[in-house]
């Protein structure tokens, strides 16, 4: 799935742990994800926690896809920030789970939460060949 994933490539996302409904990713926030207000869009936020819950969902092998997400904002990012996105899966039931995720940033003091995901995820098939 990650390797035909176009828009996560085009944004530098990597994709470093994706196995038993667990996910790591990473981004760094380049001058065209800055918005007016010199902080990172919180559309590219939500994209990096959004590829981390599918590489997490997905690691079970059949198609996966989110039924619906929501996400809350902690901090801003800023140009240079290099973002780093963990996804847990919390609960699955028949074709259906729920998945967390938090990008955090590291700073001397530690991480810093960025930003709170929460997924939920259905299975809708098998993977084609």
């Amino acid at each position: 799935m990650l390797e035909s994933d176009a828009a996560s490539a085009a944004l530098g996302i990597d994709v470093t742990t994706a196995h038993d409904g667990i996910a790591t990713a990473h981004m760094r926030v380049t001058e065209q994800m800055v918005n007016g207000h010199d902080i990172a869009h919180g559309g590219y936020v939500f994209l990096l926690a959004d590829t981390t819950f599918a590489a997490a969902c997905n690691s079970h092998g059949p198609v996966t896809v989110a039924a619906g997400a929501e996400i809350s904002f902690v901090k801003s990012a800023h140009l240079g920030d290099e973002l780093t996105a963990t996804a847990q899966e919390r609960t699955s039931y028949g074709r259906n789970g729920i998945y967390d995720v938090t990008v955090h940033r590291d700073t001397p003091a530690g991480p810093e939460v960025i930003a709170e995901f929460r997924g939920r995820s259905r299975t809708v098939g098998q993977i084609k060949r």
